[in-house]
């Protein structure tokens, strides 16, 4: 069953006259990828990217390529904005970094103490979980994505309230469980410690000693701005298709950033310097070096023949650690609906990349980074676009899977539609309506309405309006009281045990 995972697709010009200029003329490193970087764009058919290479204190090579705006055939430039999603992590992490340095908070104190409002499933989590769990993903609280996305409430505050409705997938600090709600429970202790907003102690503590002037932190900002890109996917495997700015404000500290690759080499122009920016410190250089460094592993194993090189796989404080051929980095990536985004730093090498696009979902930060990084370490090429294209095409075909969407034959609707109407809810999730419209039904998420299909019996098939060759998202089957009155529905989001809704009214 496809799932509502179709909707997932689950941010100054120069640094100074003295400091970290734009490249006048080209690094013979670097020399030549224009036509590399071109035929990348039309292989993986992406609007457009952005690319900035930063050693020491210098941008050594900084471009764009393709359209921010693919109709009009608006280029892509260093200035252009894209949302850099869960590279926000890293900016949200350090403002406790930063508080922790002003003596304000304790990460290995539980959270609670410093966000009283927060409140776990469990009395065990209530009393144990820490600032450090939060940050390396340890809680053992699983992602529950659709609560945000598919059903975002109107304020962080009634976000952060359903975490107590979150259960446990597995023991505290025994399992590595990225989660989005831990960092936007960050962004709210630095809200509590500071009384200012997350998003006025981003401008205070980054944008403006960073001289990051074009980045911003909401869509809403964003498109105000006149060098912006647009948001993109691929359809049917080769159309560039516009989609709209998906607005995640409500969890604003785990995504919502968006800038340039030229402000986003400022930020990783200070994490090369030891949290240092024109000779001023910006972050402390024990929590630079401590959120670079390996506080938890996702995974244990061996590298494998594929990956030799490939020796650890863990997470700092808002960074993923991982070797490179033989070169210690910490990058993060970022998705969210019409953009991809990648930054790496080498802090042993003092290099760093970054690579902004406006496709969904897209291979091609992943791509160009190993490009990039194999001629900035002066390593011997590896054609990764080509290998990367290969491995679309030669891949091995699924099996064929019942298909479990099919119309459940001799069966046929068991009440009249207006029966099923109403209001539904679920406190984890919050609530959506479905409706009749003449003899048809809809549900109507916040995010987007569905058209309910009948399946067999009281089950329907929820399939996308705006895009008909999706498939079913998920499947909906009523379920009624005992004395046969629908009085609730379920649906499969983030577990495989299906979510109940509440008829409410």
């Amino acid at each position: 069953m496809k799932k509502l995972t179709q909707w997932f697709c689950m941010s100054a010009l120069v640094f100074s006259q003295a400091h970290a200029q734009t490249p006048t003329k080209e690094d013979p490193r670097f020399a030549g990828l224009d036509k590399e970087f071109n035929s990348i764009l039309h292989t993986w058919h992406v609007a457009g990217f952005a690319v900035a290479v930063v050693e020491k204190d210098k941008i050594v090579y900084a471009k764009g390529f393709g359209y921010r705006d693919y109709e009009h055939k608006l280029p892509v430039t260093q200035n252009t904005l894209f949302a850099i999603g869960s590279n926000t992590k890293a900016f949200t992490a350090g403002l406790l970094g930063i508080l922790r340095g002003e003596g304000k908070v304790d990460f290995e104190q539980p959270v609670r103490r410093f966000l009283p409002e927060l409140e776990f499933a469990t009395p065990e989590l209530n009393e144990q979980v820490t600032l450090r769990d939060m940050m390396t993903h340890r809680t053992g609280v699983q992602r529950y994505d659709y609560s945000w996305f598919v059903f975002p409430p109107t304020s962080r505050d009634s976000l952060l309230w359903r975490i107590r409705y979150f259960q446990p997938h597995t023991p505290l600090r025994s399992r590595w469980e990225y989660n989005n709600f831990m960092y936007l429970a960050q962004g709210k202790v630095a809200e509590k410690l500071t009384g200012k907003s997350w998003e006025d102690n981003i401008r205070h503590y980054y944008f403006e000693p960073l001289e990051m002037s074009h980045s911003d932190c909401s869509v809403t900002e964003m498109v105000k701005q006149e060098d912006v890109a647009l948001p993109y996917s691929v359809a049917q495997d080769s159309i560039i298709k516009k989609l709209n700015y998906h607005n995640i404000d409500v969890i604003a500290p785990a995504g919502s950033i968006n800038s340039s690759v030229l402000d986003m080499a400022h930020w990783a122009s200070m994490w090369i310097n030891g949290g240092k920016y024109k000779g001023k410190a910006v972050l402390p250089e024990p929590y630079v070096r401590e959120a670079t460094g390996l506080q938890m592993a996702i995974w244990y194993d061996q590298p494998d023949k594929l990956h030799p090189d490939l020796h650890f796989n863990g997470y700092g404080l808002g960074w993923f650690l991982r070797s490179y051929r033989g070169h210690y980095q910490a990058e993060h990536g970022g998705n969210i609906d019409g953009f991809s985004a990648l930054t790496c730093i080498f802090p042993t090498d003092s290099i760093s990349i970054i690579v902004l696009s406006n496709q969904s979902g897209s291979k091609v930060p992943d791509i160009v980074h190993n490009i990039l990084a194999d001629r900035a370490l002066k390593l011997s090429k590896i054609d990764w676009n080509g290998e990367a294209d290969k491995a679309i095409h030669t891949k091995k075909p699924v099996a064929d899977k019942k298909e479990d969407t099919v119309i459940i034959k001799g069966t046929t609707i068991i009440r009249p539609l207006a029966e099923l109407t109403g209001t539904y809810g679920n406190n984890l999730y919050g609530n959506f309506e479905v409706f009749q419209q003449n003899d048809s039904l809809f549900a109507r998420f916040p995010v987007e309405t569905v058209y309910l299909k009948h399946r067999g019996y009281d089950i329907f098939d929820a399939n996308s309006t705006t895009d008909p060759t999706a498939g079913s998202m998920t499947t909906i089957h009523f379920l009624m009281d005992d004395n046969g009155d629908i009085n609730s529905l379920n649906m499969r989001l983030d577990d495989d045990t299906p979510a109940v809704f509440v008829k409410r009214k």
